[in-house]
């Protein structure tokens, strides 16, 4: 009998390389929201992942970027914290994309965490002819010389998962499960729903907007008179009143399609019928303003 072994992961990389369908697709279910939107991701989310010979944590963090806000620099910091206390580190890398400076940039900071072991993991393979792929794995696996491992994957076909998934596993230290067999987060319901609020309201806008929009959950409740039903009420936050009449659309339309798309996300996470009231807020600034990140949970 082999020795358990458990620990925590994280995937780094440019924004929108993939980490976050990665974190789900090893999960096995949706636990990160994923958007073709840079930055999507602002809480280091933690994905569960039960394997027989032990157990992963993923900690999915937002993307490395050049801060251009506060909260650009509090998701920075919130990356550095969560490096520093990882046992592994997956450094993800598009096959569809050439080497940059950035991804440059990025392998050479790992220095800085010399207690995590380092895989490279080039995505998206599915969207890569063989010769591109063979080209990428060779300037990834030049980027540094102490990678555990060098794996190409499709998060969305799966190929290559296992591997991925078994490899991170003997990396990490011996010992139990930390957490108990069927749980996939620790993040809580409320959490999870306005994220899956945000990645609905998130579809289809563009620019600037993605980044000036937060949710925040109001209440969940019970109906007294219907036990198959839940009521949700929320706040989509935006910085300015242009954006709040890009969010609600012309005559409530846009707001209607991210209702209906929210609804069908959180209807299986809470097992009900769900009713969402989604009410749009004006927060001047808010990416800039301490107090107001604070209140918005930054």
């Amino acid at each position: 009998m082999t020795a358990s072994r458990s620990g925590f992961v994280t995937f780094v990389g440019r924004p929108n390389v993939g980490k976050s369908t990665l974190t789900n697709a090893l999960v096995g279910e949706k636990v990160a929201i994923t958007s073709d939107k840079p930055q999507t991701t602002r809480r280091a989310i933690r994905g569960i992942v039960n394997r027989p010979g032990g157990q992963l944590i993923i900690v999915d963090t937002p993307g490395i970027h050049k801060p251009r806000t506060l909260l650009g620099q509090r998701l920075n910091d919130l990356v550095e914290q969560v490096l520093g206390d990882v046992d592994v580190i997956g450094f993800c890398v598009p096959a569809t994309e050439k080497v940059g400076p950035g991804d440059r940039r990025i392998a050479e900071s790992l220095d800085g965490y010399p207690r995590a072991k380092k895989v490279a993991i080039v995505t998206k393979v599915d969207a890569a002819p063989r010769e591109e792929i063979t080209e990428r794995l060779l300037q990834v696996d030049s980027l540094r010389e102490d990678w555990a491992a060098v794996i190409p994957l499709s998060a969305v076909t799966h190929d290559q998962l296992d591997v991925l998934a078994d490899e991170l596993l003997t990396l990490m230290p011996a010992g139990p499960p930390l957490y108990e067999a069927g749980v996939v987060t620790d993040e809580s319901v409320t959490d999870r729903i306005a994220e899956i609020i945000r990645e609905a309201a998130l579809e289809g806008v563009r620019d600037e907007l993605p980044h000036s929009i937060a949710v925040t959950v109001e209440d969940i409740s019970s109906r007294e008179d219907r036990e198959d039903l839940t009521d949700v009420y929320a706040n989509i936050v935006v910085e300015r009143d242009s954006q709040k009449a890009i969010i609600i659309g012309r005559k409530g339309t846009r707001l209607r399609d991210v209702g209906a798309r929210a609804r069908a996300g959180i209807e299986p996470l809470l097992g009900t019928k769900v009713f969402l009231s989604l009410r749009v807020r004006v927060a001047k600034e808010w990416q800039r303003d301490a107090k107001q990140l604070g209140r918005l949970g930054f």
